[in-house]
């Protein structure tokens, strides 16, 4: 297990998909934290309107994560000017069975919340290393924990965010550098249509649903104090403690008899 570290307060970082959501509350918390934060998504008119609103303490670069060209547009900037955070929080979902959906949309997933993730991390952990400092923090989602019918390339995109993150996290121990990987339940962004969300203050939505605020400021606290995992919210944290101790064979048994 890792042990956690001494509170860091960063200087610098480059959050992904900071245009709505989660990445938007995440870069909100780090302004207001003294953090200079480079922006990037796809809707560069967002991207002005919250540069503006937190007031010279960022920057922004309008990129799509899921095309090569996107990808190394940001890993240029990581390059010239190196950042003591990475934020990889850019994804998308899709759902519905996987023979009926198309296959160009679904490669573009694993694009964006896999290979961009991976990419851009390589980018920027050796000069973190090499400064002996810094943090990457991964969102990946409770829908990696176990086998999701009808959402199969989401749910395996966040398995290999939440397993890429274990993994790095023990190979950089002793480095200064140090990985988390948040793992949200329902989250009320714009990849939840209206129909899904329940209405507020109603049991569902108390016991259930986090707002994109309550995790971006629960997965700043988590990698500024170097923890490994983060899980907003008590119910997922029970939920997430259920479903480790849980046999494989039970969670198939379980998602087979979920309807997508």
């Amino acid at each position: 297990m890792l042990r956690p570290m001494a509170k860091i307060t960063f200087r610098s970082a480059l959050v992904t998909g900071a245009s709505s959501g989660i990445g938007r509350e995440i870069a909100r918390v780090l302004a207001g934290r003294g953090c200079d934060v480079v922006l990037v998504a796809r809707r560069s008119d967002r991207l002005a309107a919250l540069a503006a609103e937190l007031e010279g303490k960022a920057e922004w670069i309008a990129a799509d994560l899921a095309s090569d060209d996107g990808v190394a547009e940001v890993t240029r900037r990581l390059a010239e000017r190196p950042v003591e955070l990475l934020v990889n929080n850019a994804g998308v979902g899709s759902s519905g069975p996987f023979h009926r959906l198309h296959i160009a949309d679904q490669a573009r997933q694993v694009r964006l919340n896999a290979l961009a993730l991976l990419e851009l991390t390589g980018a920027a952990l050796p000069s973190m290393v090499e400064a002996g400092r810094g943090g990457i923090l991964n969102v990946s989602s409770m829908a990696g924990n176990q086998p999701l019918r009808g959402y199969a390339t989401y749910g395996a995109t966040k398995a290999f965010v939440t397993s890429f993150t274990e993994s790095i996290a023990f190979e950089l121990r002793g480095t200064g550098v140090h990985v988390t990987v948040v793992k949200p339940g329902y989250t009320d962004t714009e990849m939840s249509s209206d129909d899904d969300v329940p209405a507020p203050g109603t049991l569902q939505r108390r016991l259930l649903w986090l707002d994109a605020d309550r995790v971006g400021r629960d997965a700043v606290d988590a990698v500024e104090t170097g923890r490994l995992h983060c899980v907003p919210g008590l119910t997922w944290k029970f939920a997430d403690a259920a479903i480790q101790s849980l046999p494989r064979a039970v969670l198939r048994a379980i998602s087979a008899r979920v309807e997508a």
